[in-house]
């Protein structure tokens, strides 16, 4: 069967892209969002986030009448559903669970257009098992139809789960580039998959057993989180042995099969940040190093705060004339990675946000890719590089952006340079 029809649920940094290059490619497809603003906005041709080149796709399709945004679902094809997989509430060190709440509600909004012949695919990233528990939902939903299970592999409606595998920044580009691993729970789920995914991917679709999908994508970010929890626990032994992290690091990675990654003020976004503690919730008894080095990541920002108030104790002894409430900070970079606007999880965002709730002095904001906050910060505001620099005693260099040269804060007096923008040492 040929996919005419491609509905995509959610049309956030995943969805909205993924769903921009099905119609790229001259395929119907309508984007489903409960957010009015974003379903008005992709109408007008535009976009409510920022993604490089993205834009003109959106633009171009929405003009060519390939791509359509409502706010319930219409009957298609092939629906691909990437909606955020968000923590259960829970009490502070206990181990987060991953709460699949929005997939259940994504199951509930399409299980009443859906027909025989059609594919259902997860992207949403997901703890092991979460793709079984779609096919259960839209078979308790359905009765009227088969969905595959351990029982029965050949069904009415075919399920499998692909993962988002790209960086923000990159996302266009890698969404055609890079390899796909997608997991069916039958044989046939995997290849109808393989074929929809190939209208657009040039990349290698690999296919597995959908357990192993979800668990592949956890993987890709435990593994990047334990790497950089190495990095940023280096820093803070270095801080205190008094040695150059950025040096040492440069050093170190002259090692033919060394490669130590950049500290810097904790890890954010909707992946890193987020993923392993699925793979903890499910085996908190054998992922140990998994979780300590959640741990480590997760402590880096009161690290970071620590020592902004040993920078304004500093200050104020070399300015005794002046009091706290005389102390401007400058904070530059909001987003959880460089050169977006993602503020997701952003361990520099929750720095701010500290920073403004315990310091009585006005907070100045430096983040290039953002127009305005959704939640305004008490005793902070947005502002343009040169203000802060001009009129900041202390400035916190949180994100390494582009715009953030080592010209531009060379000189600047009373810096703390998390990210190393600074340093000598590449």
């Amino acid at each position: 069967m040929s996919f005419e029809t491609i509905s995509v649920i959610g049309l956030g940094y995943i969805g909205l892209p993924t769903a921009a290059m099905f119609a790229s490619r001259k395929k119907k497809v309508i984007g489903v969002d409960v957010n009015q603003h974003a379903v008005d906005t992709i109408n007008r041709g535009e976009i409510h986030i920022v993604e490089p080149d993205l834009d003109m796709i959106v633009h171009a399709a929405v003009k060519e009448g390939y791509l359509k945004a409502v706010i319930k679902p219409e009957p298609a094809d092939a629906f691909l559903i990437a909606v955020p997989t968000p923590f259960k509430p829970c009490t502070e060190g206990a181990i987060p669970e991953p709460d699949l709440g929005y997939i259940e509600l994504a199951c509930k909004a399409i299980s009443p257009v859906l027909k025989k012949g059609d594919l259902v695919i997860l992207e949403s990233t997901s703890p092991v098992g979460a793709t079984e528990q779609v096919a259960e939902w839209l078979a308790e939903m359905r009765s009227d139809l088969s969905f595959p299970n351990s029982e029965q592999k050949e069904a009415d409606v075919n399920v499998a789960h692909c993962p988002e595998r790209v960086l923000p920044g990159h996302v266009v580009r890698e969404l055609v580039e890079n390899d796909r691993v997608i997991g069916g729970l039958s044989q046939t789920c995997s290849k109808r998959s393989v074929e929809l995914y190939k209208t657009f991917v040039q990349g290698e679709c690999v296919i597995t057993n959908a357990r192993t999908a979800e668990m592949a994508k956890l993987t890709e970010n435990s593994c990047r989180d334990v790497q950089i929890a190495f990095a940023n626990e280096l820093s803070v032994i270095c801080d205190k042995l008094d040695i150059n992290v950025w040096e040492l690091i440069s050093l170190a990675n002259r090692h033919p099969r060394i490669n130590i990654l950049q500290p810097g003020p904790g890890v954010g976004g909707h992946c890193i940040a987020v993923d392993p503690w699925f793979i903890v919730s499910k085996t908190p008894v054998e992922a140990q190093l998994i979780h300590t080095a959640r741990k480590v990541n997760d402590s880096k920002p009161q690290w970071v705060l620590n020592k902004v108030k040993l920078a304004i104790v500093d200050f104020l002894q070399a300015n005794p004339e002046k009091t706290a409430k005389d102390v401007t900070i400058a904070c530059y970079g909001l987003a959880f990675k460089p050169d977006i606007d993602d503020l997701r999880e952003s361990p520099a965002l929750s720095i701010a946000k500290e920073i403004a709730m315990t310091h009585s002095s006005e907070i100045l904001l430096v983040e290039p890719n953002v127009e305005y906050l959704k939640d305004e910060i008490n005793n902070a505001r947005l502002v343009e590089f040169e203000y802060a620099i001009e009129n900041a005693d202390i400035n916190i260099l949180l994100v390494n952006h582009r715009d953030f040269t080592k010209e531009k804060f060379y000189r600047v007096q009373n810096l703390l340079d998390i990210k190393g923008v600074t340093s000598d040492y590449e």
